[in-house]
């Protein structure tokens, strides 16, 4: 060996050094640990066991997987799983009664999801009764009356802005709206706000922007419709961003055609956190971000937090966005409590809100 070589020889042991940084003992595993394992194509094509398997494949998977639980739990409440308080009413007393008192469900939703097809989703829950409470933003209203008015059509994320106005034709994501959609929205809705307006005048009656939408559900009469099934099954629908849409511009030329129709969202402040403050016990399920889901949770906050949550979107937290906030921020303002049951799949709702509806709502309605 030359003086200066420092190799070590062949029959040399490893330095200790290294053994120690690269074989570091496990501790214990806990005996209840879930192993990790994906579904097995062996045993064919089996959709209910794919999507069973996602709690223990990791990663978004298992937060999904998470999530069907969540929804399970909060859907399976009744007041008689609780024991009764000190505090409890006669009636809230009463065996019968307790069983019959359920979790009260929130589900928010931002406007591109009714533009998408995830509305059909959305009106299966409102049709057959399985939430609560409704939070949107003006166009996740809007479009769904839209849609019973003119298609909208699948296009591309590419297509150019330039040429497609060219056209009168709007671009959602990948989505295709032709203009007269929304000119075809302005001759059904203008009358109704004259309606409205008459009623105002003349019954002194109060709109509120969930008024608003009750009403404009019961006239557009179309099974095909989220609000049609909301007026019928007398479900709330919250939209404090009324006029961030085109039912804001509706109200803009309605207001020069025929002033003075006001629309309060006071009541309706008052109205979704009562929603959460006489509630036994509530759930959320938020998809996407924005005004909807802290609509949603600051009314929880009035009761010192919601009993479970299920978050889906994309966002990010680094920036600090309410959108990208995980439920445990939430917990630090109260609007989720300490104890729930949460989680946030960080996904596009286009692709696992489905998949969630099928593995809770609609498995339980017995839809095949």
């Amino acid at each position: 060996m030359a003086p200066n070589d420092t190799s070590p020889s062949s029959d040399a042991a490893a330095p200790t050094v290294a053994t120690a940084a690269v074989l570091v003992r496990s501790a214990a595993v806990p005996d209840d640990a879930r192993l990790v394992r994906g579904y097995d194509f062996e045993n064919g094509v089996d959709y209910d066991r794919l999507l069973d398997s996602f709690s223990v494949t990791g990663f978004q998977a298992s937060s999904f997987g998470r999530a069907v639980d969540i929804v399970n739990h909060m859907r399976a409440w009744r007041l008689s799983d609780e024991p009764v308080a000190d505090s409890d009413s006669a009636e809230e007393r009463d065996p019968e009664y307790r069983r019959g008192v359920k979790c009260k469900i929130f589900l928010g939703y931002t406007s591109n999801l009714v533009s998408s097809g995830v509305r059909e989703s959305i009106r299966f829950l409102v049709k057959h009764r399985m939430v609560d409470v409704l939070v949107s933003t003006a166009g996740g209203v809007e479009e769904d009356f839209i849609k019973c008015l003119g298609p909208t059509y699948l296009g591309e994320f590419d297509l150019d802005g330039r040429t497609l106005r060219s056209k009168g034709l709007n671009r959602i994501g990948n989505l295709i709206v032709p203009n007269d959609n929304y000119c075809k929205f302005e001759d059904w809705v203008l009358p109704i706000f004259d309606q409205m307006l008459k009623e105002q005048q003349e019954d002194g009656v109060v709109w509120t922007p969930s008024r608003l939408i009750h009403r404009l559900g019961k006239e557009i009469d179309h099974p095909d419709s989220i609000y049609y099934w909301a007026y019928k099954n007398n479900i709330p629908v919250y939209c404090p961003a009324i006029t961030d849409g085109s039912l804001g511009d509706m109200l803009y030329f309605h207001s020069y055609r025929s002033p003075g129709l006001v629309v309060d969202v006071v009541q309706d402040i008052r109205a979704i956190n009562s929603e959460a403050v006489y509630a036994k016990r509530t759930g959320m399920v938020i998809l996407g971000g924005g005004m909807i889901k802290h609509h949603i949770c600051n009314a929880n906050l009035m009761r010192n937090g919601a009993d479970y949550a299920v978050f889906i979107n994309t966002a990010q937290e680094f920036d600090g966005s309410d959108a990208g906030a995980r439920p445990d921020e939430a917990v630090s303002w109260g609007k989720i409590k300490a104890d729930a049951e949460s989680v946030k799949v960080y996904a596009d709702a286009s692709l696992v809100f489905p998949l969630l509806v099928a593995q809770t709502f609609a498995r339980a309605a017995g839809a095949s």
